[in-house]
């Protein structure tokens, strides 16, 4: 993908993630809604932000970067970690749009810290 292409994708994802900040107090848990879509919101811009000074390849590391430093927050309360969890829907949304192997996104994944380390600072 170009990186015209990839700021075209990462554009409609911020104004989706827009809408949903827009809509978060009709939601049950408003607060953790709007702290998700912020989220993705600033993902996406951060990954625009690099689109428009680099190229592709530089977007797609910068992304698994990000990716890296997230701990796991994979089985936590619903409305916990909001916007870690919504950081990580974003660069996996992103993964999807630009088709990102699989197995490119699994190797990152696995130098993600658990939750307790990154609590801890470790």
């Amino acid at each position: 993908m170009s990186t015209e292409e990839i700021s075209r994708g990462l554009k409609h994802y911020r104004r989706i993630a827009k809408q949903d900040v827009l809509r978060a107090p009709e939601t049950p848990n408003p607060d953790a809604f709007r702290v998700h879509a912020e989220s993705r919101r600033e993902i996406y811009s951060a990954l625009s932000d690099c689109a428009a000074s680099g190229s592709s390849e530089d977007v797609i590391n910068r992304a698994l970067d990000y990716y890296r430093q997230l701990p796991f927050v994979t089985g936590t309360k619903e409305g916990e970690f909001p916007d870690i969890k919504g950081k990580e829907n974003a660069l996996e949304n992103f993964f999807l749009m630009i088709g990102l192997d699989p197995k490119v996104r699994r190797e990152a994944r696995k130098d993600r810290k658990s939750l307790q380390d990154f609590l801890a600072g470790k």
